[in-house]
Parts: C-alpha cells; sequence; structure tokens
C-alpha cells in the first residue's frame, strides 16, 4: 500500500488577525474559535487565492463555502450560460439567472455571500494557450471540470505550474475526490489514468443522470480540502489533506471508503522522464481515439444525419424506419412520429426485429447513444444506417418545437 503523504508545511508570514476588519472579525467568529484556524488561519484564507474551475454542479457548492469561508481572492472560469436543467445541481443560480453568462450570474451571487472577497470571472473556456498564464495567478485550482480534455489540461497545467489541484468527479449517486500535489511527493491525474479514455466510453451525467445533493456533498469536500491546503501553506498544522488518497463516496448506500493513490515514476506528465512537458491539444485526446464501436472520427461522423436531412427526407416521403434508443421514461415524455422504441439495453436482443431493407435512421436525447447504436448496426450487416445528430433535442429546438423539451 502506498505510504501517505504528508505535505511540508511553509514558515507563516503574519501575525495573528494581521489584516482582518472587525466586521470580519465578527463575521468569522466560528472560525476564529477553532484553535487550528484561529485569527492567523483567518488571515492566511484572506491571502488565499483559489481558481475554481467550471461553475457548475461541483463548481457551486465550492465557490459558495470559499467565499463565505473567506478566501481572499476567487476566481471562476467557464464560458457556458445556465440553463434550467442546471438548477437541480447547480446551486449558485436561480431562476431569474437563465440564460444569463455563469461567470457573470456566479459572481453576482458570490458577491451577496461576502463582499470581502474579490472576486475573478473568466468567461472563457480553459484551453492550452491560456491556462499557464490563468494559473499563474492562483494559489491552487479547485477542478470542477466535466469532461475528460478539460480534466487532463488542468491536471497538466497544475503539474507544470506546481499548483495543487483539488479534483473531484460524480457519476449518478458516487462520487470521488482527492488532492493532486506531485510538487508535496503526491501523484497526479495522469499517475490514475494516464491517457483520455475513447470518446463516449464512459457515459456522462446528462446520460446516465446524477443527483444534484452528489455535487453538493463532493464540492463542499473540495472546499475543506482547498481550505486546509490555504491553512498549510501558512504554517498551520490543518489536518491531513487527500493527497495520495481518493475518498469514494457511495450516497445511495452511504458508504464511504479510501482507496490509495501512489506516485508513478513513468507517469508521462509529472514522473522521472516526462513526455509531456508543454500544454498541446494532442496530449488531451486519445492518441487511438474511438468514438464509438471501434470507429474513427471521420467514421463516426459519416454515420451521423442532421435534422434537417432528416426532415427533409421525411418531407418526401422516404420509408425511413424511426429507431428510438432512449428509455422508456424519456418515451413517454415526447417522441417522434412513427418511431419505433428498442432501448439501447434492449438493442443486441432486439436486431433481428429490425428491418435490413430499409433506412435506418435512430436516435436518442443528443445524439451519443445513437451513434453506439448506429455503430452496432453497421458491424451487424445492417447497409443504410444513420444516427441523429443532436438527437431529439435538436429535432425540438430546430425543426419541431411542439416536440416537448426535457
Amino acid at each position: 500500500m502506498p505510504r501517505r503523504v504528508t505535505l511540508p508545511i511553509m514558515a507563516s508570514d503574519t501575525d495573528a488577525g494581521q489584516g482582518l476588519s472587525p466586521e470580519e472579525l465578527l463575521r468569522y467568529r466560528r472560525h476564529l474559535t477553532l484553535p487550528e484556524v484561529g485569527p492567523a488561519g483567518q488571515a492566511a484564507l484572506a491571502r488565499g487565492r483559489v481558481l475554481v474551475v467550471g461553475a457548475g454542479g461541483l463548481g457551486s457548492p465550492a465557490a459558495l463555502y470559499l467565499a463565505a469561508a473567506g478566501v481572499g481572492t476567487l476566481g471562476l472560469i467557464d464560458h457556458d450560460q445556465v440553463e434550467v436543467t442546471n438548477l437541480p445541481r447547480q446551486i449558485l443560480f436561480r431562476q431569474a439567472d437563465l440564460g444569463r453568462r455563469k461567470v457573470t450570474a456566479a459572481k453576482e451571487a458570490l458577491r451577496g455571500v461576502n463582499p470581502h472577497v474579490k472576486l475573478l470571472a473568466h468567461d472563457a473556456w480553459l484551453s492550452p494557450d491560456n491556462a499557464l498564464e490563468l494559473l499563474a495567478r492562483y494559489d491552487l485550482v479547485v477542478n470542477g471540470s466535466d469532461n475528460f480534455p478539460t480534466r487532463y489540461l488542468v491536471n497538466d497545467a497544475c503539474v507544470l505550474a506546481r499548483k495543487p489541484c483539488v479534483d473531484a468527479s460524480v457519476y449518478r449517486f458516487e462520487g470521488q475526490v482527492t488532492v493532486y500535489d506531485p510538487a508535496s511527493g503526491g501523484p497526479c491525474y495522469r499517475c490514475r489514468f494516464p491517457q483520455p479514455p475513447p470518446q463516449d466510453s464512459v457515459p456522462s451525467c446528462a446520460e446516465a443522470g446524477v443527483l444534484g445533493a452528489v455535487t453538493g456533498l463532493m464540492g463542499c469536500l473540495q472546499a475543506a480540502e482547498a481550505i486546509k491546503l490555504l491553512l498549510r501553506r501558512a504554517g498551520l498544522p490543518a489536518g491531513e489533506p487527500l493527497v495520495g488518497r481518493v475518498l469514494l463516496v457511495d450516497a445511495w448506500t452511504m458508504e464511504f471508503r479510501e482507496l490509495p493513490v501512489a506516485r508513478r515514476r513513468d507517469c508521462p506528465v509529472c514522473g522521472e522522464a516526462p513526455s509531456i512537458t508543454r500544454l498541446a491539444a494532442e496530449h488531451l485526446v486519445c492518441p487511438a481515439e474511438r468514438p464509438a464501436q471501434g470507429l474513427s472520427r471521420e467514421e463516426a461522423r459519416g454515420l451521423e444525419m442532421s435534422v434537417g436531412e432528416l426532415a427533409a427526407r421525411l418531407a418526401t416521403g422516404d420509408e425511413v424506419y424511426l429507431l428510438d434508443v432512449r428509455e422508456r421514461w424519456e418515451w413517454d415524455l415526447c417522441r417522434l412520429s412513427g418511431a419505433v422504441l428498442v432501448p439501447m439495453s434492449e438493442l443486441e436482443a432486439r436486431l433481428p426485429e429490425l428491418p435490413a431493407d430499409r433506412p435506418v435512421v435512430a436516435y436518442c436525447h443528443a445524439g451519443v447513444r445513437s451513434l453506439r447504436a448506429a455503430a452496432r448496426l453497421r458491424e451487424a450487416g445492417y447497409p443504410d444506417v444513420k444516427s441523429l445528430r443532436g438527437g431529439i433535442d435538436a429535432w425540438s429546438q430546430e425543426i419541431d418545437p411542439t416536440v416537448r423539451r426535457y
């Protein structure tokens, strides 16, 4: 079992409570009462600079608690706008924020929590071009991203910048949280997963679902880890950060487990002879990326059909077999006229039911599951099969607004 990594404690450079106003001393009284924090610790938090990547399900609770704790400078980077599907888990936002830029709405919400925090809104996507320059302004990163390219980018940038990364992820009722900090002797994300998985090999939260409270739980744990790291920078013995350990949470059974993770000597970014020494787009995707069922990117694109193309074919009377591969509950909400429901979980067993002498167009909610279905049908010998790009959601937005969105 890998040994538990103990982070070095940096010497304090502040007197107890220096720089805190009378209002702040009153506001943070519960923190000041804690011997492990006290005035010196609160002053250290006030000097702290934390970047939150992604103002979503994880970033929302993490940012709220970091702002409430009095972290002096809090940055948020996100380039999305608020959608109604965000509201059950992204607790920074309200109904009135729908359609607004996330970082703008988040900055207003956090200002309402604590006016003493300096809030920096970065309305952009994190990229190899801006990551290192952005990280240079902060002490550590809280990673709330929800896609693999960004997760690997955050990791690589933090390793190269020698900044700790408080990382978390969620799936359905489960979550995990850890601290990646090779500068202190711990592992990084690539020590666990050297290369990103093939695209679409892991269902997204949109596909698999996620309980909103789970993202809240994991985001709060991220905030706690970030606070401990900032306190330790001030020379305070602030507990034991999750370096070299991954905390696994199953909220459905309410079980907590710990997984030890060791640093790899052959890690491509933090190992003894790293192959990744700069940030580049080619490092963020699997070299042999196979989007679905052994398809290349080009083959996957060739399997797709736009909603406009499908509408045109249906208008001319083409006998298209519409294959709905969503779940029954989705079918009950809305469907395309004339479609046949064969959920992905039943597709293999029901292949003989599908016609091989007609064009087949598979669709799902957003086009991910249907692409896998189309690839499987092609493997099985169906000569004319397509996946509806963007799924029924794109159909609702671009073709027929009477089809219910969800």
